[in-house]
């Protein structure tokens, strides 16, 4: 049980921790206690996307879509594939609401689409034509499920983890803060001419966009041991909590 009313945002205080609202309607007040159970009432604030799929987002729907049928034995623009992968984002995802359409979805949900997208390639070892892996590998979650699948996100050979700025000879990589660096998966053939041309060129002859990753993703990857993890968390935050009384 929940209660529902479509809100407009008024006004925002200048810390921007207070807001004033409109309710399409009066809240119920008796429900909102109810479901409290007499601790102070809270909720979650979402916002509603109102921006169009971008033509590049649409295009890589497309592109993977027609990769999925290719890989079934189905022609290009399959809809019995479309239809499906979409059930699939919707029931993956509690954002989307309902069924969509690749000419006027948001762009939310057109993200989290090509989040399903790529994921069902990953996990059923789908595979690409160079030219469609060159089109996607630059999307952010394309380099997150490289790292995920230990894929090389150039040639997606057998990978291992690549740090983008220098950790330093001889340092133990058990005690350092991996959330401040940036991250991408090289196999050893290209992470080997990563070293020799220098990361800015390589980065720039392959468009690389190299992905920063949280505590968890370091631990859930294997990066960073969950102790570690959790010092280095502690320590950021004692260190935010200084400086906002400074």
């Amino acid at each position: 049980m929940e209660t529902n009313n479509a809100v407009q945002l008024v006004m925002i205080s200048h810390d921007r921790k207070r807001v004033t609202l409109d309710l399409d309607e009066p809240l119920n007040l008796e429900l909102v206690d109810k479901l409290s159970g007499g601790a102070p009432a809270t909720g979650q604030l979402t916002f509603t996307d109102n921006r169009l799929i971008s033509p590049e987002q649409r295009a890589k729907a497309w592109i993977l879509i027609n990769e999925i049928a290719k890989w079934q034995g189905e022609g290009r623009n399959s809809p019995e594939v479309e239809a499906t992968m979409k059930q699939l984002a919707i029931n993956e995802h509690a954002e989307i609401t309902g069924q969509f359409s690749l000419s006027n979805c948001s762009v939310t949900t057109a993200r989290l689409f090509i989040e399903t997208l790529l994921t069902f390639c990953f996990e059923n070892d789908v595979p690409f034509a160079t030219k469609v892996w060159d089109a996607i590998s630059n999307d952010y979650f394309a380099q997150k499920k490289c790292l995920e699948h230990r894929e090389c996100v150039i040639c997606r050979r057998r990978a291992q983890y690549a740090h983008v700025e220098t950790v330093g000879m001889g340092m133990n990589r058990k005690k350092i803060d991996h959330s401040k660096h940036r991250f991408m998966a090289l196999c050893a053939v290209h992470h080997s001419e990563q070293h020799t041309i220098g990361i800015n060129t390589f980065i720039a002859k392959y468009h690389i966009k190299p992905i920063s990753l949280d505590y968890e993703e370091l631990v859930k990857l294997g990066i960073m041991q969950r102790g570690t993890a959790y010092y280095f968390e502690e320590q950021n935050l004692e260190e935010n909590a200084k400086n906002e009384t400074r």
